[in-house]
């Protein structure tokens, strides 16, 4: 008997924004509400989801550019639709929010397809590792001393990470006494054997940046995210040479091609690679082969329980962010979201595809588009 190749019976995308918590900052951002568009995708008697972070314009970007692009594809053939939707946004632009739209889609795309076929998207995909190590991420600028002690205190003493993050480059970088401060304060919390990372969200100039280091080094700091802006590829260069702890980014990445600059320019020591900007699951496995030719680890950053299947296939995994604004959104939209044990968040070997269920009656009061 012949086999019945699926098709992609429709796409349907919605915007929720969600109050964070606190009012939050970085070294350059402030915000008080963070949009999660999340799109979902029919065929073969089954649905799929897939999400990104980013304006409400990118629920708008997937009815009105791509559903009609990838509608009647077959849904097993997810490179084909990828590689359509590239194609049909060629005017439009594909990085920033027309790139967030391709890969809410994309990844919509292969929970579908892994569902039709019944098997967790790490099987599908062939998974190197059936845990994935974790950092806790947050530390915003914007908390205070009781805030950030509390937060860390958690998830090192309580939750067994041994990996937490920060942000530094306060007020775009003009106010190193206070970042210093704030890591020195943050070691005294997480004691001396939890691993410290830092990020400056591009808040520093290169020469700033590793005098800022100087300081870093006597916290023990490991981990020096975007000292300056990802785009600035010979200062994050010159940061990585003068600086004694690791240089990290790539988070903005919407292309293979901009990694690829990336690890040629020598700017990094470990890759960030965000699956809800960069295209999705497919161009997330290519940007890790990129890295791994380049001879570097790759981490993944934020949206944890939308990394979690991709991750677990990805060769040089270092770890993923459990970023607390989008930790805090996905636990309370999607079942399915399991807790993390000492660090690590399981895989179920139960769940198809992506694992999670969006709880519609707890996102539609947030429902924006």
């Amino acid at each position: 008997m012949a086999y019945a190749d699926p098709e992609i019976g429709g796409v349907r995308a919605a915007a929720y924004t969600v109050p964070t918590d606190r009012h939050s900052a970085d070294g350059t951002l402030t915000w008080d509400a963070t949009t999660i568009v999340v799109v979902r995708a029919t065929g073969g008697g089954e649905e799929g989801i897939g999400w990104t972070y980013g304006p409400p314009a990118c629920a708008a970007v997937v009815r009105d550019q791509l559903t009609s692009v990838v509608t009647g594809r077959p849904a097993l053939d997810v490179p084909a639709a990828l590689e359509a939707m590239v194609r049909a946004v060629r005017n439009a632009g594909r990085p920033g929010a027309v790139g967030y739209a391709i890969s809410a889609v994309e990844t919509a795309l292969w929970d579908l397809k892994a569902r039709v076929l019944g098997l967790p998207l790490y099987r599908l995909l062939g998974a190197v590792r059936d845990e994935l190590p974790l950092y806790g991420s947050g530390g915003l600028t914007s908390y205070g001393d009781a805030d950030l002690h509390e937060q860390l205190n958690r998830w090192v003493h309580e939750e067994g990470f041994g990996r937490v993050k920060i942000k530094i480059g306060e007020s775009w970088g003009t106010r190193e006494r206070r970042d210093l401060e704030r890591v020195e304060s943050a070691r005294s919390v997480i004691g001396a054997d939890a691993e410290l990372f830092v990020d400056a969200n591009g808040a520093y100039t290169a020469k700033q940046a590793i005098r800022v280091a100087r300081g870093l080094d006597s916290a023990g700091v490991r981990w020096l995210e975007e000292p300056v802006s990802s785009q600035d590829l010979s200062g994050l260069r010159r940061v990585r040479e003068g600086v004694a702890m690791d240089v990290a980014a790539g988070e903005y990445g919407c292309t293979v091609s901009c990694f690829q600059h990336m690890c040629a320019a020598e700017a990094v020591d470990c890759l960030q690679i965000d699956i809800t900007r960069c295209g999705g699951v497919l161009e997330f496995l290519r940007v890790c082969a990129v890295a791994a030719a380049h001879g570097l680890d790759v981490s993944a950053h934020c949206a944890p329980y939308l990394h979690r299947h991709a991750a677990a296939a990805a060769p040089r995994l270092r770890h993923v962010e459990w970023f607390h604004d989008h930790v805090r959104i996905e636990r309370w939209f999607f079942d399915g979201a399991d807790k993390p044990r000492a660090g690590a968040l399981p895989l179920d070997a139960q769940r198809p595809g992506h694992g999670v269920e969006l709880r519609e009656a707890d996102a539609e009061p947030y429902r924006v588009a």
